[in-house]
């Protein structure tokens, strides 16, 4: 299958609308054309700063906004960043990443602190990736300067429903932010969450958004709401698995060469859901040792272990490592 950046909204709904045993045999087929379907790549996320944002996402917990069980936490210190990396390469990731509940990259003695995380953590081995909010095409250099491979910019869901579900920042903020990090040379991670009140033709939005870009993102997450108490998206239902598969399925059709992680969400799919995802064309996830995705529940490094044993699946390397 040709790699295309010209789909039309049109096209990616006939693959979405494909009946579901047939849309996965499809995807497993451009998966297996272009990645190795036994490897996952394990990626470790790390909270580095966490709650007390300024933004009102309604999905999240670290919104200053919202009432949550979420305690506030200052940056941490490049020791206990270091030491976790540490451990999550002898468990298996190849990718660490560190996040920060701002709004936006300042130019201050936090963003200094950041920039030895990512330089400790690149001297590891181990791919970089950062979520920090909004960066200026300045800040993304001196991330890239570091050592920076990844940065994640979610886009979270379609333009038409993004004032939805939040007012502080527009969509053309995350595009603007997704193309200062291309013009660094970091390479881009940008997914989107389902289960915000959306229909299909949001869903359908979101993707054509990703795969009509000059350059695919080279890792596409694919969440599903995690209900946080507190929060305004508390009470939404359970997203199904069948939607979860037919985004991962389509994602992959699509953007055949992106990494397409099964993010947020897993804590609440059994093994067989989990492995219908892979199936799907999914060839990533988050796994560690501290059972959480930034604040919400994830499974268990064991968990996922004895997951990826009983699929006959193994972690891939980090690019680092295929280079040696």
């Amino acid at each position: 299958m040709e790699i295309r950046h010209n789909w039309t909204k049109a096209e990616i709904q006939s693959i979405y609308d494909t009946p579901l045993l047939e849309l996965i045999h499809q995807a497993s087929i451009v998966h297996r054309q272009y990645h190795n379907p036994n490897e996952v790549q394990v990626s470790t996320l790390l909270s580095i700063k966490t709650g007390g944002c300024v933004e009102d996402c309604s999905y999240c917990g670290q919104a200053a906004r919202y009432h949550t069980d979420i305690k506030v936490q200052r940056l941490l210190p490049l020791e206990t960043v270091l030491g976790t990396a540490q451990k999550a390469k002898e468990a298996g990731s190849s990718r660490f990443c560190m996040a920060a509940a701002w709004r936006e990259v300042r130019d201050n003695r936090d963003f200094d602190k950041v920039l030895d995380m990512v330089k400790g953590v690149n001297e590891m081995g181990l791919e970089v990736c950062c979520t920090l909010g909004m960066l200026t095409e300045e800040q993304a250099k001196r991330l890239q300067e570091a050592g920076l491979y990844a940065y994640n910019h979610n886009l979270d869901t379609s333009e038409d429903h993004y004032d939805k579900i939040i007012s502080t920042r527009t969509f053309s903020n995350r595009i603007n932010t997704i193309d200062n990090v291309r013009k660094a040379g970091i390479t881009v991670c940008s997914g989107g969450i389902i289960g915000l009140g959306e229909n299909d033709t949001d869903r359908i939005s979101m993707l054509h958004t990703l795969a009509t870009m000059e350059k695919h993102p080279e890792s596409v997450p694919i969440n599903a709401l995690v209900r946080v108490k507190g929060t305004p998206m508390e009470e939404m239902p359970k997203v199904e698995t069948w939607d979860m598969i037919r985004m991962i399925a389509t994602a992959r059709i699509v953007m055949p060469t992106t990494m397409v992680r099964l993010s947020a969400g897993r804590i609440e799919m059994s093994e067989y859901e989990q492995a219908m995802c892979f199936m799907a064309g999914a060839n990533s996830m988050f796994s560690g040792d501290n059972e959480t995705l930034l604040v919400t529940p994830n499974p268990s490094l064991s968990a996922d272990q004895m997951l990826l044993k009983n699929l006959g699946l193994r972690p891939m390397l980090s690019k680092k490592e295929v280079e040696v």
